[in-house]
């Protein structure tokens, strides 16, 4: 997620290879009083990706003006489409969408990183959004520095370039490593100077934790583990426990600085498979978050560490390797009981791609995907992946999907 590759890594990862609580307490949806229609409130929410222009801006070097333009019309498009909630992507390579004192101007702007655009896209965002009855959760990367390997191509003064020791080539592309605390603290500061500056609604991050797993190529953090992972049993639990304490010391600074804003990740659905775990879901992903991203997804939602959960459902119903239909009953059963909502990540840019499997063909295969969400009332709502796809809308999938399921608007969840 930054998630230009999100469509390559869900493909390839699987390539290798009770009692339920009221719906009005699971799902926020308030219930019917007597004689007057029902209030709905449930997240229906749009991921606005930057990294590499995906969603927006259209392209780098636009006017201010132009910049401007496009933003609102994505907004107009999620009010249109009844949704209520916009995933803005501010931070997608240790950069900014906003004027920051910790890390330069993002390229995607200006086509040239740390040149200011002549305006705050980010402050702006928040505005429009919340004149249109939108939220706008800020949707943060936390490690990844470029997605190219060479420093050198980086603003002179960008904190990498100043701590090459914080830095890891891997797969392509630049790492700040999670196994250092100077980098940690300085990824939590980065983030929250945004929310101590704008009303964000939420913080939000994808799925990029540990980089995904590269064949023959390996990270390398072995003088971190030298000097920070002799309490572990293995280099994997020590991993594990860099991104717990990022998620857990993230949560506790936006309650203290901004205690109406909740926090929320979206990481790859699947977090481990049954025949790994007997706890895992009924699959056979070539990638697991637990063992491959070292991000222990279950657990951030059975403790409570964060206040909602948006796992990367990125398949249809009946795809063997890892089915919507079986995956979403297990993502339930995850939140029964916690404290954490639970929303379905929706691969809209699948639908109509012919380099997708034939379900994806059907413009009525992500309504299925909703029809199929009401029966669990731990199922708060869904996100759409991504703006673009919900603007150009190719085959009418998110047409269907307004048509059958959003007839009339919905509150978001607070």
């Amino acid at each position: 997620m930054g998630r230009l590759s999100r469509r390559t890594f869900a493909m390839a990862a699987l390539s290798t290879l009770a009692t339920t609580g009221s719906a009005a307490a699971d799902t926020g949806r308030a219930p019917a009083a007597a004689g007057r229609p029902r209030a709905v409130t449930e997240m229906r929410g749009v991921w606005l990706a930057t990294v590499a222009n995906r969603d927006w801006p259209s392209r780098p070097g636009l006017t201010a003006a132009q910049q401007r333009t496009e933003l609102i019309a994505h907004l107009d498009t999620a009010v249109r489409d009844r949704l209520n909630t916009v995933i803005f992507q501010v931070r997608p390579t240790a950069d900014a969408l906003w004027p920051s004192p910790y890390e330069p101007w993002s390229q995607y702007l200006t086509g040239t990183q740390g040149v200011a655009p002549g305006w705050d896209p980010l402050k702006t965002a928040v505005e429009e959004a919340h004149v249109r009855g939108l939220q706008l959760h800020a949707w943060f990367n936390p490690y990844r520095i470029a997605n190219h390997t060479d420093p050198t191509k980086l603003v002179a003064s960008h904190p990498a370039r100043k701590h090459p020791d914080w830095v890891v080539t891997y797969g392509g592309k630049l790492y700040y490593n999670p196994g250092l605390p100077q980098v940690r603290l300085f990824v939590e500061n980065a983030i929250l100077d945004a929310v101590r500056k704008y009303p964000v609604d939420a913080v939000h991050f994808d799925d990029y934790f540990y980089p995904y797993p590269v064949a023959g190529q390996t990270f390398d953090d072995d003088a971190a583990y030298d000097k920070y992972g002799g309490a572990f049993t293995d280099r994997a639990a020590w991993r594990r426990d860099n991104i717990d304490r990022l998620i857990r010391e993230t949560a506790a600074r936006i309650k203290q600085i901004r205690p109406g804003t909740r926090f929320g990740i979206s990481p790859f659905g699947v977090w481990r498979n049954a025949a790994t775990d007997p706890r895992g879901s009924d699959t056979t992903a070539g990638v697991q978050t637990y063992d491959d991203l070292c991000a222990d997804t279950r657990k951030w939602v059975r403790e409570g560490w964060i206040d909602y959960i948006v796992p990367q459902l990125y398949w249809n119903i009946g795809f063997a390797p890892a089915d919507y239909a079986k995956l979403l009953p297990w993502w339930a059963a995850v939140a029964r009981g916690s404290k954490t909502r639970l929303y379905a990540g929706e691969a809209l840019y699948k639908a109509g791609d012919p380099a997708q499997p034939a379900a994806w063909q059907d413009p009525a295969e992500l309504s299925r995907h909703l029809t199929l969400a009401d029966r669990y009332p731990e199922v708060g709502g869904h996100v759409f992946f991504a703006a673009r796809d919900v603007a150009v809308d190719p085959v009418g999938a998110m047409a269907r999907v307004v048509a059958d399921h959003y007839k009339q608007s919905a509150k978001p969840p607070r």
